[in-house]
């Protein structure tokens, strides 16, 4: 080619790439990229360290609120999720503020009444909330209206969303007609909702296309980087006509989180789409989350991988993933979270193919973690998967299997009807069995209705002189997490006596009562190994009994009569002496790790006392686990002889909760 045609056919640089198309950009930072990544450990402190550089980039919409931030706020981090809002409000001079609000389901993991809803909206609205990004986990329109209803009526944006899954029964023309229907009850914008980054960039072409071909409806398009298919999947989108997506800054973006605004950028600036960002506030926010995530991040909730290839099977959205992990560790099972991705979806298919979502995530999730950690399919099936299957949390996308609804809900039917058309009015009576010394605003009031025993707890912690507070959990995870990192550089401890001579004296009494209690096993637990000791055969007891650090196991030196004793897995504590109880007592073990709770509900009668007598079936008490709550029956009909832990304390797995004598 001569220098002359050369001369001709000049490269084509961005500025003269032609008319600029405005594009949105909603930053995810401040909610969804720290639940993705953080398990949600995000501080108000963290974020007002670096807000007024975040409000200066010139983001259409700042993500701040909703989602996990709520609870995590409360239950973990002993703040106030109002004020956080307050105060993020007080400096964000430019930028709208967003929440996620999950429909009628509000905050939390249930459909909650019309007033609440409403007040809960209003009082939103009134700390700053500018946009309203609502959605309802299984696509059922009915759980949306009141909701878009309030935002409208308090003078919000509402935008309304799809949630976004593959399955036999989601179609293209499936999700424009919800779409359709989100419209036709007054929404502002739209938000595709790929919570687990399964949209491939064909389909989101597809979709964007169909919607803005059949509607006139703003789009916006949220994903997560898990499966690696986020980034080029927003290109199609915007291409199609997307005109809003969903990123964080580069130190809180990919893996189960948002693609990195950085890099969209980059890739719009040859392109007609222009954000119009300040990039030097950009480079700021960056170095500030470079410098904290190393501080904050859960060790538990890090992948190995920069990519999650199994997403596309299991489709667990980015906020549960690490939050998956961290509940694995609470159960001391986190060897076996390979099984609960084989069964998530197989429960799935079994519940009617909700998409993953917020609660329907944690639903499905738990529930295949329950299955595998039972080692039998729905041995345990929380309250909420009953609901579900009643109909309370709204219309599955496909009929529940048969013999699935069968062995849940026995002969039972489900309703047809709007959930919230059963609730009667939650706010009148709401804190009447709550002191009022705990209640110091009406805020208060709707934490305590989302998250009851979470609300109480944060008050009373509240409520204590500053000197007094037990430790912040958060704080306490991070002591923890920082020993492990310490023990994990030490080099390993030489072998330590399991037993001293007080020990062996101590022990030797216990034993001789676990024995005439017909108990076959007692487990002892010394420097975090464990030993199990049997007690239908003679034995005799070494004091002088080894920890080996290389294999984890108790071992006695040869010649130390120990026979009988078998090393077992450093789980279970060391159990406390069981006081006297008739021979034929039944001890109903915890299946879980959790918290024990004797009622139902907050400020309610216990479900049984001791010397009351229960049928088989009967509830006896309840187990709190990964948020859901297990209801513990009798497996035989008898009388209630003894209750062995403090309602609202934590509980191991297999740790006695209850004996009862059967009936003659």
């Amino acid at each position: 080619m001569s220098a002359k045609k050369l001369k001709k056919s000049p490269l084509k640089l961005p500025n003269d790439r032609g008319p600029h198309i405005p594009l949105r950009i909603t930053d995810t930072t401040l909610r969804d990229a720290h639940q993705s990544l953080w398990a949600t450990r995000m501080r108000t402190a963290d974020i007002m360290g670096i807000i007024d550089a975040v409000d200066a980039v010139g983001y259409y919409s700042l993500e701040v609120w909703g989602g996990a931030t709520f609870d995590v706020c409360l239950r973990f981090l002993r703040e106030d999720p109002w004020e956080r809002l307050d105060l993020i409000k007080a400096r964000c001079k430019k930028t709208p503020l967003q929440m996620l609000l999950r429909g009628q389901n509000l905050l939390g993991y249930k459909n909650y009444p019309d007033d609440v809803l409403d007040r809960f909206v209003a009082l939103a609205v009134k700390h700053g909330v500018d946009i309203f990004r609502i959605f309802d986990a299984l696509n059922d329109t009915r759980n949306l209206e009141q909701a878009i209803k309030a935002v409208k009526k308090y003078g919000a944006h509402a935008q309304g969303t799809i949630c976004y899954t593959i399955s036999p029964v989601h179609t293209v023309a499936k999700f424009v007609k919800i779409v359709k229907e989100q419209i036709a009850m007054g929404i502002d914008s739209l938000c595709i909702k790929d919570m687990a980054g399964i949209l491939t960039p064909i389909a989101a072409e597809q979709l964007v296309s169909a919607i803005i071909r059949e509607t006139s409806i703003p789009v916006q398009v949220h994903t997560h980087t898990t499966s690696g298919m986020a980034t080029a999947s927003c290109v199609e989108a915007v291409r199609a006509g997307a005109g809003a997506i969903d990123c964080a800054i580069s130190p809180m973006a990919g893996f189960s989180s948002q693609p990195p605004v950085e890099t969209m950028l980059a890739i719009f600036e040859e392109m007609p789409y222009h954000a119009n960002l300040d990039h030097d506030a950009i480079k700021r926010v960056c170095e500030y989350f470079v410098e904290l995530a190393p501080r904050r991040q859960l060790s538990v909730a890090r992948s190995l991988n920069i990519i999650d290839p199994e997403v596309l099977r299991h489709h667990i959205p980015g906020g549960m993933i690490s939050n998956l992990r961290s509940q694995l560790v609470q159960q001391n099972a986190l060897d076996k979270i390979g099984e609960v991705f084989e069964e998530l979806p197989r429960v799935r298919a079994d519940l009617g193919f909700p998409p993953l979502v917020t609660p329907t995530s944690q639903l499905v999730g738990i529930q295949a973690v329950m299955n595998v950690l039972a080692g039998e399919r729905y041995k345990l099936v929380p309250q909420e998967i009953k609901d579900y299957v009643r109909g309370l949390y709204g219309r599955p996308p496909a009929p529940i299997k048969a013999e699935v609804r069968r062995h849940i809900l026995g002969a039972e039917k489900s309703i047809t009807c709007r959930p919230a058309d059963l609730l009667p009015p939650g706010l009148p009576e709401a804190t009447d069995n709550v002191d009022p010394k705990l209640i110091q605003k009406e805020e208060d009031i709707l934490s305590y209705v989302l998250f009851p025993e979470v609300a109480l707890s944060y008050f009373a912690w509240r409520a204590l002189p500053t000197d007094q507070r037990p430790p912040i959990p958060a704080d306490e995870e991070l002591k923890k997490q920082k020993l492990m990192i310490a023990e994990d550089l030490q080099p390993p401890m030489p072998p330590q006596p399991f037993l001293s001579p007080t020990d062996y004296k101590s022990l030797q009494g216990l034993m001789n009562t676990v024995q005439q209690l017909s108990i076959s096993e007692l487990t002892i637990r010394r420097h975090d190994v464990s030993m199990t000791l049997r007690t239908d055969q003679p034995m005799t007891l070494a004091h002088n009994v080894v920890v080996s650090p290389a294999s984890g196991a108790a071992v006695a030196p040869a010649g130390n009569g120990n026979a009988g004793a078998a090393p077992a897995a450093a789980s279970a504590a060391l159990p406390a002496p069981v006081s006297e109880l008739p021979d034929n007592a039944v001890l109903i073990k915890s299946p879980l790790a959790g918290n024990f709770y004797r009622s139902a509900a907050p400020n309610t009668p216990p479900l049984v006392e001791v010397g009351v007598t229960v049928k088989a079936g009967d509830p006896l008490c309840i187990v709190e686990a990964m948020k859901l709550f297990n209801e513990i029956k009798a497996p035989v009909a008898g009388k209630v002889a003894k209750i062995m832990c403090e309602h609202g304390k934590p509980v191991a797995k297999d740790d006695p909760i209850i004996a009862i004598v059967p009936a003659a």
